[in-house]
């Protein structure tokens, strides 16, 4: 823990009020939309859900550079970071005024979101002046900074109805811009800062950083803040809006009522900070969930009239709650909401003094999307239920949940201390000797894994190993359904109504295959950073939202072609699971299973391209889900489609796989390695060369599954493609988990070099059928097409861990033993993955480049050709490098050497 570097009272002072108020400013600009935002909306013309997109995109922004912004402030002193921050949303603000369009005031939303941002930088910078006993109070104070919500609810409807919303964003922006100056001039770098600087210490890694985060505590205080921070800027978005429809309110009363929320949400936080400071975190944390539990209860209760049969005929009575009582209970509301903001904070710089921006950041992050999230549910739910107050009836389901993790912590932690009494344990049980924070973390982590060890992998290696891929496979099935469904999606647009032209079609198809390979690139890096356990988890979850996204969309038919683009880039969540999926499993198994296990992980994996082509066209001819999926869609023909389906399948599936990843996986010790660690595969020449190799195996087969649909309903309009199309992905994904054997047995160099030719043979017959008109050997040549990119996909991964097995030797003969294989083997699952990113672009550029060929040339056999050559290129690389008499893997996979790493005594 670093000890608290002392500060003189006037500095203190000076850097609570300053950051306060720069954070008032912040948070002023943050919520403009719930003002600006009913013009805006009326001005366009906007539904409820696309308005509820359009408030809460700013708390998107907000929420996810958080994490980022923390870590920065750590990094780089909260001085440079504050004001540059205040100067870039001030810039995004006044260019509010120059959009004139749905999607391009989404697009400004997104810079204007850079205000939210600002809190974790603050709470790392004024934490940073105050000794751990003062810091609850401090925070407390800083966190008034809420109150610049309250300030755009009080000023900016009178400024809006004097000079229009224009008006409103030219003042907040010069306000805020001005602010980040004033804050550069006179703000002085934090004390630990100053003498970290002195010292010459160098700032932390990432790794380093982000280290707490495997904490599972950290995880049940962002619940915590989700509800007490989320839930107070969703509210404060949404009531504006609520007030003038529930009780006709003229929007300036709205807008003041809405800020007495807001207001007492803010103010009290201080005090908040003060009681956490004096009673400790944990009771506060109790009165705020008891509190709220009943004031939301009482909210969520709708206008409802009875009727009784008494004696003497019936008797009608109502309930409902009038204005100014549900202003009331908002305002209580808002105060306990307030103590529990200072609260959650309260333990963070206790907790991770060290670690502040980063479990901050993340902390506020998850806390900023509740604001994200939660506005655009209150708008889903009151479409379909068509009752206002749902939105306070999801709120109580939240504090209901949250209250029950807190209290069954407790008790465990009682328990833990041998019955002693609850009052008797310390307000931050964490810190004493029998609730040390090690305690916290998450189980299963793998202290000792050898792998190659025979005695260890048939006791126990084995076992586990099996279990891990057994719960890996669904969830990279999942994702790649999710990846892309998109496809699906696309062909179907035009006959639900959605006027897209075929170079927009084509966009929607690629896009998924962009971001998914970008995001690889991120994720393959991320297991040993973070575990594999806790990644699989997040980013099996992380596929609810263009799940949940898509269902929504595809509803209603004027969602601006900006939606889709988005939702597009959100599937390639989806494929950045590979790369994560595939380093993870690598680290389980020894190299004489390690090609089985990950043709395994990966072919099934890949099979949830063609369940998802398999499926979707069955759900979506009718309503699974009845009332609750939405209406139907009219086709020409007089047909219904359920469209929606193609998202909202997926969404319990989801959720079980991101169960049984939490519950069922491990982290391996050894697997953890910083980025700085694994980036020494980019000095590699064979990751560079494999990368080649595996875009022409897998490259193809997520490409050819992402354009395979469109192009043959173009290519054959008279055949009706969508009902058979999955077979492709089908062969693909079975004969990569069916021959993964087959490259152990007798290479997978070998087997490369074959498959390559295979391709190039087959991808000719492509041509040749195109050039006849024959669908049956269209079908029949891509057919073959699938089977050699499975094996491939197998081969080209084999190939990986032999190679670096005699490469790492002889790059780095320093190493000895354990330390050898160690090495060996971090390198083979960072090229593994990084391999799958590159290759993943083949999901974006093989549909592009049937979009090309066909408007340059009308017809799709120019970007065929055009495959054709690099199959020949990835042929000589093949053969030159690793097949022939003196290539790297002639001599192993003909038994005539070892690819073994020496094995400690």
């Amino acid at each position: 823990m670093t000890d608290h570097i002392s500060a003189s009272p006037g500095e203190q002072q000076k850097a609570l009020w300053l950051s306060t108020t720069a954070f008032t400013l912040c948070f002023a600009v943050w919520t403009i939309f719930s003002i600006i935002g009913l013009q805006i909306k009326q001005e366009l013309g906007l539904s409820e859900f696309q308005y509820g997109l359009l408030i809460a995109t700013p708390i998107l922004t907000g929420s996810l550079t958080r994490l980022i912004l923390g870590v920065w402030t750590e990094r780089f002193g909260g001085r440079i970071v504050f004001p540059l921050q205040m100067i870039l949303t001030g810039a995004a603000t006044w260019a509010l005024t120059w959009a004139n369009s749905y999607e391009t005031f989404l697009i400004a939303a997104l810079g204007v979101g850079l205000a939210g941002g600002s809190f974790i930088i603050g709470v790392a910078y004024v934490s940073k002046w105050f000794p751990p006993q003062r810091q609850g109070t401090a925070l407390g104070i800083f966190g008034m900074g809420n109150v610049g919500a309250a300030v755009t609810k009080f000023l900016a409807p009178f400024v809006l109805v004097a000079w229009g919303w224009e008006a409103v964003a030219h003042i907040w922006a010069a306000a805020i811009a001005i602010m980040g100056v004033i804050f550069f001039v006179i703000a002085r770098d934090d004390p630990a800062f100053r003498a970290r600087r002195e010292q010459g210490v160098k700032a932390p890694s990432l790794a380093q950083q982000f280290a707490p985060l495997k904490n599972l505590q950290v995880w049940r205080f962002s619940l915590y803040y989700f509800f007490v921070f989320g839930g107070f800027v969703a509210l404060a978005l949404w009531l504006p809006h609520y007030l003038t429809d529930v009780y006709g309110a003229e929007v300036r009363v709205a807008g003041m009522c809405a800020a007495a929320f807001s207001l007492a949400a803010s103010v009290f936080r201080a005090y908040g900070g003060v009681l956490a400071d004096r009673f400790g975190a944990r009771t506060v944390m109790y009165w705020t969930f008891g509190f709220c539990a009943v004031l939301l209860f009482m909210l969520s209760y709708p206008p409802t009239d009875y009727v009784i049969h008494g004696k003497d005929g019936l008797i009608r009575f109502s309930t409902q709650m009038d204005m100014v009582p549900f202003v009331i209970t908002l305002f209580v509301l808002g105060f306990f909401m307030s103590l529990g903001k200072a609260a959650v904070y309260k333990h963070i710089p206790v907790y991770y003094p060290d670690h502040v921006g980063a479990v901050g950041g993340l902390v506020g992050m998850i806390g900023g999307l509740g604001g994200f999230i939660l506005p655009i549910i209150f708008g889903a739910l009151l479409d379909l239920t068509g009752v206002y107050t749902s939105c306070f009836a999801l709120l109580f389901l939240i504090v209901i949940v949250s209250a029950g993790w807190m209290h069954l912590s407790v008790r465990a932690m009682e328990r833990k201390s041998h019955g002693e009494a609850l009052d008797s344990l310390p307000s931050f049980p964490e810190l004493a000797e029998i609730h040390d924070p090690e305690r916290t973390k998450m189980p299963s982590v793998l202290e000792e894994w050898h792998p190659e060890d025979p005695e260890f992998w048939a006791t126990k290696g084995r076992r586990i190993a099996r279990r891990n891929l057994w719960i890996s496979i669904p969830a990279l099935l999942l994702a790649f359904s999710v990846w892309m469904v998109w496809s699906m999606v696309v062909a179907r647009l035009p006959a639900i109504g959605f006027e897209f032209s075929t170079g927009q079609l084509f966009w929607l198809a690629a896009l998924p295959g962009l971001s998914g390979a970008t995001l690889r690139i991120f994720y393959s890096f991320m297991v040993p950073i973070f575990g594999g356990r806790l990644w699989t988890t997040l980013s099996t979850a992380s596929l609810l939202l263009p799940a949940l996204g898509i269902g929504y969309a595809v509803q209603n038919p004027d969602t601006p072609y900006l939606i889709f683009l988005t939702l597009a880039l959100l599937c390639g969540f989806g494929g950045g699971n590979f790369a994560s999926s595939m380093a993870n499993i690598a680290f389980f198994f020894p190299k004489s299973e390690k090609g089985n296990a990950l043709a395994m992980n990966a072919g099934l994996g890949n099979l949830g391209v063609s369940v998802m082509q398999f499926l979707v066209p069955l759900v979506i001819t009718a309503g699974v889900f009845g009332a609750m999926g939405g209406a139907p869609q009219e086709l020409a023909d007089g047909g219904k489609l359920w469209m929606q389906n193609a998202g909202f399948i997926w969404v319990p599936f989801i959720l079980l796989a991101t169960a049984a990843a939490w519950l069922g996986m491990n982290d391996i010790a050894d697997a953890r390695a910083s980025f700085r660690e694994q980036a020494i595969i980019f000095t590699r020449k064979h990751n560079w060369l494999m990368c080649i190799l595996y875009t022409g195996t897998f490259g193809s087969f997520i490409g050819f599954s992402a354009g395979f649909p469109l192009l043959t309903k173009l290519a054959f309009p008279e055949v009706n493609a969508i009902n058979f199309v999955f077979l492709g992905p089908l062969i693909g994904a079975l004969s990569r988990a069916g021959t993964g054997w087959i490259s152990d047995r007798f290479g997978g160099g070998r087997v490369t070099f074959w498959t390559f030719i295979g391709m190039i043979v087959a991808t000719f017959a492509v041509i040749s059928a195109l050039g006849a008109g024959s669908f049956i050997a269209f079908f029949a040549a891509f057919m073959a097409l699938f089977f050699l990119t499975g094996v491939g996909n197998a081969s080209t991964f084999q190939m990986i861990p032999i190679i670096m097995s005699r490469e790492v030797p002889r790059l780095m003969p320093e190493l000895k033993g354990e330390e050898l294989r160690r090495q060996a083997g971090r390198e083979s699952a960072a090229i593994i993955a990084f391999t799958s990113a590159m290759a993943a672009y083949g999901a974006f550029f093989i549909p592009k480049a049937y979009g090309t060929s066909l408007a340059m040339m009308g017809s799709p056999v120019g970007a065929l050709w055009g495959f054709l050559i690099f199959y020949v290129l990835c042929l000589v690389i093949t053969w030159a490098f690793y097949t022939r008499r003196g290539g790297l893997l002639h001599d192993i996979e003909r038994g005539q050497g070892t690819a073994s790493v020496p094995q400690t005594a």
